[in-house]
């Protein structure tokens, strides 16, 4: 994240890196098989990880709240601080193939609780709506948490998200 952060994502090489690391180019392409990867190291066990808690989870009578909870309650500075985790979003945000990759996992993990709403017997619509919304509502939520510089609480902000989501969709 340094290197990326001195010199720009694409100025930076897999052999900069590499040697920033202490290890040879060789060890590094046995671990990541671009550059890109690095920011995404942890993505596919991270989607296990939610998408088992999902599974796990008591009270499915709100699916979408379900989903977008189980996000909000995930410990996401396990990950890095939260600065760090504010530059790894603005990188991939400012980078067309980062916010690609990012996008195919941000897929992949709704792909994820979607089976796992179907599993818990809630029907194929409703799973898919609150699989597909679920993402950019606690993406939105994120980005607040993110640039916020107090102790505010992601479950909070998740919450408020929903609400104003709620707001946009006016009981007939």
């Amino acid at each position: 994240m340094d290197l990326f952060a001195e010199q720009g994502f694409e100025a930076t090489s897999a052999v900069q890196i590499a040697e920033r690391a202490g290890v040879t180019t060789r060890t590094f392409f046995r671990y990541f098989p671009d550059k890109e990867e690095i920011l995404f190291a942890d993505a596919n066990a991270l989607n296990e990880a939610l998408v088992d808690e999902l599974s796990r989870s008591a009270d499915l009578a709100e699916p979408l709240r379900a989903v977008t909870r189980t996000l909000a309650l995930h410990d996401w500075e396990k990950l890095g601080s939260r600065e760090s985790l504010r530059r790894r979003d603005e990188m991939i945000a400012a980078n067309p193939r980062l916010l690609e990759r990012d996008l195919i996992k941000q897929q992949q993990l709704a792909d994820g609780f979607r089976g796992a709403l179907r599993q818990r017997g809630i029907d194929a619509d409703t799973a898919d709506l609150a699989a597909s919304t679920a993402g950019p509502v606690f993406r939105t939520a994120y980005r607040r948490w993110l640039r916020s510089d107090d102790d505010s609480d992601l479950g909070t902000i998740t919450e408020a998200v929903l609400a104003l989501l709620a707001s946009l969709t006016p009981r007939a």
